[in-house]
C-alpha cells in the first residue's frame, strides 16, 4: 500500500478515536464511503441474518463501537480504510443526521428553511460537517426512547435523514471525491437537541390505507390499530407517533391504556410503552 494510503488510514484512526472519546460509536470506511470490512458471511448465502452475533468483524454499522481497543482492531483489519463512519441512533447522543445534498440541482438548504418556517421550528447551533460535493451534514440529538428511521428525499428533494441503523461520514475522512471537514466554529459543539416540530416530521406517517375518521373514538381506534400493526424495529416509533397524534387531537389521556395494551401486544414492556407515551406528552406540551 502506498505511503499516502497508510497516512490516510492512520489519520482516519486518529479522528475515529477522537470521535469515540465524545461518545460517538465508529466504524472504518473505504474511499467509497462504504464500510471497509467485508461481511464474513458473503460466501455463505444460506447463513441466517447476523448483526455481529458471530463475534467477527464485517457487519457494517453493527460493528460500531466507542471502545478504543476494538476501534484499533477494526482499523487493523481494514488497512485500506481512509475514513470512518459514525453510527446514528445510539446512546448517549442518539444522533440524527440531516444530510443536505446539493447534487442534481436541488436546494436542500432552502427547503429546510421553508419547512422550518411552515412548521415553526429553528435549527439550533450544532455540529455541521461540510461534504466534498458542497453539501452539509447537520448533527442533531434525538430522544432516547424514539427511533428515527432513515429516509431519502421524504422531507424534501435533497434532504436525506440518517437515523437508527444508518451512519454519517465523520469529519477528517478522505474519500474518492475529497475530504469531509467540520464547519468553522462547530467542531467543538455537542449535537443539539432535535426541535420537536422537526422530530415529528422525521417519524413515519401512518400507512395510506389507515383513514382518519371525524369522530375521536374512531380516530383513537385507528391509532391503536396503527400501533398493533408495528413490526420489530418499528414499535417505539409507531407508538410515539400515535401518542403524539392522540395528544394533539385532545384524546391523549383516554388513549394511554389502550396504547399501552397495544404496545405490549407487539412485544414492548409496559415500562417502555409508558415511557414512550410520556415522552410524546412532553413533546406535544400536554
Amino acid at each position: 500500500m502506498a505511503t499516502t494510503d497508510r497516512q490516510a488510514t492512520t489519520l482516519a484512526l486518529a479522528h475515529a478515536l477522537s470521535a469515540a472519546e465524545r461518545g460517538l460509536a465508529v466504524i472504518p470506511l473505504s474511499r467509497t464511503k462504504l464500510p471497509a470490512l467485508r461481511s464474513p458471511h458473503r460466501d455463505d448465502p444460506s447463513h441466517p441474518p447476523c448483526r455481529g452475533e458471530c463475534g467477527r468483524f464485517g457487519h457494517g454499522v453493527y460493528d460500531a463501537t466507542t471502545d478504543p481497543t476494538r476501534i484499533r482492531a477494526l482499523f487493523a483489519a481494514a488497512p485500506r480504510a481512509t475514513g470512518y463512519g459514525i453510527a446514528c441512533g445510539l446512546p448517549p447522543h442518539h444522533l440524527v443526521g440531516v444530510d443536505l445534498d446539493t447534487k442534481n440541482g436541488t436546494d436542500p438548504g432552502g427547503a429546510l428553511r421553508a419547512l422550518a418556517s411552515r412548521h415553526g421550528f429553528t435549527v439550533p447551533p450544532t455540529v455541521v460537517v461540510l461534504t466534498p460535493s458542497g453539501g452539509r451534514h447537520l448533527w442533531l440529538s434525538g430522544p432516547p426512547d424514539v427511533v428515527v428511521p432513515n429516509s431519502a428525499g421524504r422531507l424534501a428533494p435533497g434532504i436525506d435523514i440518517r437515523g437508527a441503523g444508518g451512519y454519517l461520514v465523520g469529519p477528517g475522512s478522505r474519500t474518492e471525491h475529497g475530504t469531509y471537514r467540520a464547519a468553522r466554529g462547530t467542531a467543538g459543539l455537542a449535537p443539539a437537541p432535535c426541535p420537536p416540530a422537526l422530530l415529528r416530521l422525521l417519524l413515519p406517517p401512518p400507512r395510506a390505507h389507515h383513514p382518519t375518521p371525524p369522530s375521536a373514538g374512531d380516530h383513537g381506534q385507528g391509532l391503536v390499530q396503527f400501533v398493533l400493526a408495528a413490526h420489530e424495529g418499528q414499535r417505539n416509533t409507531r407508538l410515539f407517533w400515535a401518542a403524539c397524534r392522540a395528544h394533539e387531537n385532545g384524546i391523549g389521556p383516554e388513549l394511554v391504556e389502550p396504547l399501552v395494551d397495544a404496545a405490549r401486544a407487539t412485544g414492548l414492556s409496559e415500562r417502555e410503552a409508558r415511557a414512550t407515551i410520556a415522552s410524546a406528552a412532553r413533546l406535544t406540551g400536554r
